[in-house]
């Protein structure tokens, strides 16, 4: 098995100015890339949705080496319903604890240094009050489960995440790929996993020709593969291979071939500007209200 890498969680967001608001000036997080799709997804990148949407990619640094979030916006929809499926995400930012104090935005200290909070559509997010790591600052992406040792037999066993940490008594388990990564929490939710309408997805990289491996591995495993290995051409980018899969509670994982995705997440220095026009020329919220209605609901 050859290197793999933590890239990104994805998020549906209803609310694009503020979610953007909160990346950019709460997080302290940069505009990677941006792009703007006429139609849904071949690999329903932005869930079951045939529409116009878009794509924003946020992060403390460049996609090769740090842990970021996808932002994906239906047009038309203005909120989802939340499940018991993703628990929050874990980074060290004490400018980010500042930021949510002087902006007003709601902050509960959980535990000693710790705080709570949550991005528009209540994604929740935990602040360590420490200075800002110089390398990755986002340490781990908590997802609930029903049966930890049934997850972490197939992160471990079936994946090859390495067990970082287990606590029986708290029913969690740290797993990851590297050290220096962004690491995965596992912890249990005391039933079923509810996925909600807002259902994430959580991906990373691998060499390209893991992928058919992964895909033998899955079937021979009678695993749920959710999109078989297929590519997904960007106009003007990289063609990038990828397969989406299911863990047991449904959690959605994107393996992507490492060598192109490298390619189609370089930085683009117009992915700030390109996100305010988007916003800027997106008068829906408008419209909405001068026809006093509410956003579709997913």
């Amino acid at each position: 098995m050859g290197a793999r890498r933590a890239l990104h969680f994805v998020f549906k967001v209803g609310d694009r100015p503020r979610t953007a608001r909160f990346y950019r000036q709460l997080l302290g997080m940069s505009v990677l890339r941006h792009e703007e799709f006429e139609e849904g997804c071949k690999a329903s990148c932005n869930g079951p949705y045939d529409g116009k949407w878009s794509k924003t990619m946020v992060g403390y640094g460049p996609e090769d080496n740090h842990f970021v979030a996808e932002l994906t916006y239906n047009y038309g929809i203005g909120e989802y319903r939340l499940g018991n499926d993703f628990l929050g995400i874990t980074l060290v930012s004490s400018q980010a604890v500042s930021n949510a104090k002087e902006m007003g935005w709601p902050l509960k200290e959980v535990t000693a240094g710790v705080f709570e909070t949550e991005a528009p559509g209540g994604y929740k997010f935990y602040l360590e009050d420490k200075e800002q790591l110089k390398q990755d600052p986002v340490l781990k992406v908590t997802l609930g489960v029903s049966d930890l040792r049934k997850s972490i037999s197939y992160w471990s066993d079936l994946l090859g995440m390495k067990i970082y940490e287990k606590d029986e008594e708290k029913q969690r388990a740290l797993l990851g790929y590297a050290d220096n990564q962004c690491k995965l929490e596992l912890k249990t939710v005391g039933g079923a996993v509810d996925h909600g309408t807002a259902f994430g997805r959580i991906a990373f990289s691998c060499a390209k020709e893991e992928l058919p491996n992964i895909e033998a591995l899955m079937k021979k495993e009678n695993q749920k593969i959710l999109t078989p290995l297929v590519s997904l051409d960007t106009p003007g980018k990289a063609t990038v291979q990828v397969i989406i899969l299911a863990d047991p509670d449904g959690h959605e994982i994107c393996f992507v071939g490492d060598e192109a995705f490298r390619d189609l997440s370089k930085v683009d220095p117009n992915g700030d500007k390109l996100l305010n026009d988007a916003m800027e020329a997106d008068k829906s919220d408008s419209w909405f209200a001068a026809q006093k209605k509410k956003k579709a609901s997913a």
